[in-house]
Formats: C-alpha cells, sequence, structure tokens
C-alpha cells in the first residue's frame, strides 16, 4: 500500500444514475489515488451529490450524453492539470478492482508504456456467461479488423493511458462504439501499450445495471452502425 495517495494518476469515472454504489467506489480509490473525476452524465438520482461528498472532483453534464462522451470529458479535465501524468478509466458500477488499476499502472511506469489495457480474457478469473463471452468476442474480433492494435477484451473501461497517448485522444461517439474509437485512436499513436489480466466482478447489481446480455448486443449494434 502506499504511505500517500499517488498525485500523478488521475483517475476519470464515467457516471450515471450510479448513487447506490458510487460512494463506495470512491472511497476504495481514495488511499491510492489523489485525484478521482467522476462525471455525471445527466444523471436523475443522486448520484452526482454522493460523488462529490464522498471527495472526488465533479464535472456535470446537465443531460446524458453518453459514456464516450463523458470518457472524453473527463479526459480533457484531467489534462487541464500539470500533475496528471496517467489517467485511469475506471467504471462506476463497481466492477473494477483498485488493485488491477494498480498493476496496470505500475506496469505502465516500470515499462515506459503509454497504454495498458485491462483484459478479463489473458486469464480465467472472470466468468461472464458463455452467451456474454461470445459476443464480446466477436466485438473484439469486429474491433481488431478496424484498428492497429491485436487486443483480447475491446470493451474493457478499465485502462491506463499516458499523459503524451490521452492528449491525442478524441472521441466523437458517445454510445458503447467509444470503446472501439479509443483504441482505433490510441493505436494510431504508435506509442508502446500491453494488455493486462484483470477481473471483473460481476455482481447482480453490475449485471442489473449494465453487465447484461442485452448491453453486449448494444456493443455490437453501435460497432454496425457507427
Amino acid at each position: 500500500m502506499p504511505r500517500t495517495p499517488d498525485k500523478s494518476a488521475w483517475v476519470v469515472i464515467p457516471l450515471y444514475n450510479e448513487a447506490d454504489v458510487i460512494a463506495g467506489v470512491i472511497e476504495g480509490l481514495r488511499p491510492y489515488f489523489a485525484d478521482i473525476v467522476c462525471v455525471d452524465d445527466g444523471s436523475s438520482d443522486a448520484s452526482a451529490k454522493r460523488a462529490a461528498d464522498a471527495g472526488a472532483h465533479l464535472v456535470r453534464h446537465p443531460v446524458n450524453l453518453g459514456q464516450g462522451a463523458a470518457l472524453q470529458t473527463g479526459i480533457s479535465f484531467a489534462l487541464q492539470h500539470p500533475s496528471c501524468e496517467y489517467i485511469v478509466t475506471f467504471d462506476a458500477d463497481g466492477q473494477h478492482r483498485v488493485e488491477d488499476a494498480l498493476g496496470m499502472l505500475k506496469l505502465a511506469r516500470d515499462e515506459d508504456l503509454a497504454i495498458v489495457f485491462g483484459s478479463r480474457f489473458l486469464d480465467d478469473r472472470t466468468n461472464p456467461g458463455w452467451i456474454k463471452k461470445v459476443i464480446l468476442k466477436t466485438a473484439v474480433w469486429v474491433t481488431n479488423l478496424t484498428t492497429s492494435l491485436k487486443l483480447t477484451d475491446a470493451h474493457n473501461g478499465l485502462r491506463v493511458i499516458r499523459r503524451d497517448a490521452a492528449e491525442r485522444i478524441d472521441l466523437k461517439q458517445d454510445r458503447m462504439a467509444h470503446a472501439t474509437e479509443i483504441v482505433l485512436e490510441l493505436g494510431r499513436t504508435g506509442l508502446p501499450w500491453r494488455e493486462y489480466p484483470v477481473e471483473l466482478l460481476y455482481t447482480d447489481y453490475s449485471k442489473a445495471k449494465g453487465q447484461s446480455v442485452l448491453n453486449s448486443v448494444n456493443i455490437l449494434v453501435d460497432l454496425v452502425v457507427r
């Protein structure tokens, strides 16, 4: 455990109607990261207040613009601060593990990597179910056809991005297709990257909030129509 929270790595969390869990997510991160940015994307519940009360920087969209837009807003906000050397993108629903984020950040620093992508498919700790796994693997195949990076998990929201790579991100896709778009833009940088094995926690809550099979189908729809 670090003696003081990291001041050079900023965590960016797109936030939409996660009032039940967001405070716990932030509290889990705060011992390790000095700056956590939550972008409230037009939530209709108390998500924004609970994020702010838990100690996060809060940026608000007055209406729901989509996860891609929220991610771009958070990245832009973090980059305004000279202390930001790395950005960690992290989901609001509690499915990501702080330990994995710390491991990815250490790998980036130790090996001078500009991008580290989290992958749930590099080991067998994560069990998304066979239907969701097939859909996600199809999304990986589609993404790899259209980008220069060959990933095992293209739609994992846990990433570490160094400042020089983050400065080249300009997301236009607002829905789930932004995950392919960010891979495309990071691949074009030509900067060094790696994947890192992570465990996704498929709780009853996270499944209900966005990890359902229907959401996976929406990923494929967005890839086709983008």
